[in-house]
């Protein structure tokens, strides 16, 4: 970084000469130290697989969830800051409730994207704040079809066939590439999606780390459980 930058540095809300916002480019560094976490639609609904990396024995990794459910049909993962992401969890089963109050049916999950997104962005408008350090996948089934969002802590969002972050996963943009396809069937796509789970690491795959969910047309969120996961590798 430059000397004349560094005046634009401390604060979110600045712009840089030439045109940066430095919280906003720190916020997306610190998502890419976490674990690879990926999402992929398939031909009936939409899967989030995530890596947990662990630097300590003494950690019970049950407490660690980087995927969950917002609410039966909606799910979520995450990377980057647990506390932010458990924040964000929150205001979006608020939104969901209060959706419910006034309109008594399921919110639309590109809505419920927006009212997050648009929350995350008033954290980079307003001096004192710091944006959001993580990148929220949120994932499911409504009566638009099958959704796969990823939001930005600028407040941006995409709506996306296969989305990943986190470490190594640039290695994945090739894999995607040549083997995905939009009419996958589950089995097809779980398989795809541990072994662009696999490619990410440089170590073997512990069972425990990973985490998987899939939500289909017609039925609740579901994660698997720690032999299911273990079946499938």
């Amino acid at each position: 970084m430059e000397e004349s930058d560094s005046a634009y540095d401390v604060d979110s809300t600045i712009f840089s000469p030439d045109g940066r916002l430095f919280q906003v480019e720190y916020a997306r560094e610190t998502v890419k130290k976490g674990g690879t976490t990926i999402g992929l639609k398939f031909n009936n609904g939409v899967l989030l697989l995530a890596y947990k990396d662990i630097y300590s024995t003494l950690l019970e990794l049950n407490s660690i969830e980087k995927i969950s459910k917002i609410n039966n049909n909606i799910g979520y993962a995450y990377i980057g800051l647990s506390a932010d992401a458990r924040h964000l969890l929150d205001y979006a089963k608020t939104e969901i409730a209060n959706n419910y109050i006034w309109y008594e049916d399921q919110i639309p999950i590109k809505t419920l994207v927006e009212n997050i997104c648009e929350y995350k962005h008033i954290f980079t408008t307003y001096y004192g704040l710091r944006p959001f350090g993580v990148i929220l996948f949120i994932a499911g089934v409504d009566m638009k079809g099958v959704n796969l969002y990823a939001t930005d802590p600028s407040g941006a969002f995409l709506e996306y066939k296969v989305v990943f972050e986190g470490k190594n996963s640039s290695k994945l943009v090739s894999f995607f590439n040549k083997h995905y396809k939009i009419d996958l069937d589950k089995k097809i796509a779980l398989k795809l999606g541990i072994e662009a789970l696999k490619k990410t690491m440089n170590k073997k795959i512990s069972i425990p780390n990973i985490e998987i969910a899939i939500i289909e047309k017609n039925k609740p969120f579901y994660k698997l459980t720690e032999n299911e996961i273990k079946k499938l590798l």
